[in-house]
């Protein structure tokens, strides 16, 4: 493609999160030279997430903005727009401000939390998505309220605990028999039920939400719990709502189906971080990825696609990590497809590993507080190499050292 050509080519990226952010900026690094313009729904200077459900809710920072020079790239921000719509045919995106033209588009919406029924008008119903979920929740903090928290996944236990540790006193609801009953096996999951009884909160399991009233959330089963706050964290889906007829190809759970190279089924449009699926050969399935990581990777495979590269397929090992009740907890791969899960060390002391492999190769890893277990074993599971699993199980050998020869 000529210079003349690419100058001329527009680049819209809608959504001005992580994902957004970085598609921006590596088409800067990738040496893009055309107009880019970036648009998000939230007025705020673009911002990271992870902070929110820490430093920012517990008031010891102000926020998290990313530290981007956006006019020095030549990077046009519209920030307080709503895209409501895309229209192929003409090659533009609706927003509330007017239409807007491009040459080439990237979707990065992210996903939106989902609400609980029956919360709609419920004062105190709190969601922990957006910087401005996070300053609603900070007075609750700093008057240490009592507070329910629906949901012992992830968002859950950061926020039980940060709650704990402004002095809240904190009962968790969750509908399953244990802590991550979507993202871990049973026996995995298990230990860290006790990490909330350590905290001083209260897990209740096997409970749901019969109904919500002002300072009260009622269980099925009958019991009234007190909630001057209540913090539902149940699980996020795709913000694609206003893909609506749009043609482009959605999932099940509303993902963009791209394909390895992140482009969807429109021309000119491709999609990353929160709200796409993309299909790994390393893992033989389509994975939908709602981490910080993926949202940061993604973006360099969409620029190089964009700048005309011939770009590898993006089929990353998905990693994330959760600081909760005093423990950083990491996990790297996909464990779905394993058959052999080998422990590394004791689940219920300060630090322990467990190790997913398939046909002997490491394709999955969980580790609480063994930082070393994850980096090596990243970068086992990228080789894909064999490993020896009486060699695993023995937490003093380093996981590298447990390769075969």
């Amino acid at each position: 493609m000529s210079e003349r050509m690419e100058a001329e080519r527009r680049v819209v990226v809608v959504g001005a999160g992580m994902a957004g952010v970085q598609t921006a900026v590596a088409l800067r690094e990738q040496g893009f030279t055309g107009p880019v313009r970036l648009i998000g729904a939230e007025p705020h200077q673009p911002y990271d997430r992870p902070p929110l459900s820490k430093a920012v809710l517990l008031g010891t920072a102000e926020g998290s903005a990313f530290d981007v020079d956006f006019e020095a790239l030549g990077i046009e921000l519209r920030l307080g727009v709503e895209v409501t719509a895309l229209r192929p045919d003409a090659h533009e995106v609706d927003t509330e401000a007017g239409p807007v033209p491009y040459d080439v588009l990237v979707v990065a919406t992210g996903a939106r939390p989902v609400p609980l029924p029956g919360s709609e008008g419920v004062p105190g119903v709190h969601l922990l998505r957006t910087l401005d979920d996070a300053e609603r929740l900070r007075p609750v903090l700093a008057d240490k309220h009592d507070v329910v928290v629906v949901g012992a996944g992830w968002i859950g236990a950061e926020f039980t605990t940060a709650a704990r540790e402004a002095g809240c006193a904190v009962t968790v609801v969750e509908a399953a028999g244990r802590p991550l009953a979507g993202a871990l096996p049973a026996e995995v999951a298990a230990p860290m039920a006790e990490w909330y009884e350590e905290s001083g909160a209260t897990l209740l399991t096997h409970a749901r939400v019969g109904h919500l009233e002002p300072g009260e959330v009622a269980l099925e089963d009958g019991r009234l719990l007190p909630a001057e706050a209540v913090v539902v964290g149940i699980g996020a889906r795709p913000a694609t709502g206003w893909l609506a007829g749009s043609g482009i190809a959605l999932g099940p759970e509303g993902a963009i189906v791209a394909d390895e190279h992140l482009r969807t089924s429109l021309p000119d449009v491709y999609a990353v971080g929160d709200c796409a699926s993309f299909p790994s050969a390393r893992y033989g399935e389509r994975l939908l990825v709602h981490h910080w990581d993926n949202a940061l990777q993604g973006p360099r495979a969409v620029a190089a696609a964009v700048v005309g590269e011939v770009p590898r397929p993006y089929d990353p090992v998905p990693y994330f990590w959760s600081e909760q009740f005093g423990r950083f907890v990491q996990y790297a791969g996909h464990h779905a497809a394993a058959d052999t899960m080998v422990w590394r060390g004791d689940p219920a002391g300060a630090a322990w590993s467990v190790v997913w492999l398939r046909g002997g190769a490491l394709v999955a890893l969980l580790a609480v507080g063994r930082p070393r277990d994850l980096a090596q074993g990243r970068k086992l599971i990228e080789a894909g190499t064999p490993l020896d699993p009486e060699r695993v199980a023995d937490a003093s050998v380093p996981l590298k050292s447990a390769a075969r020869g």
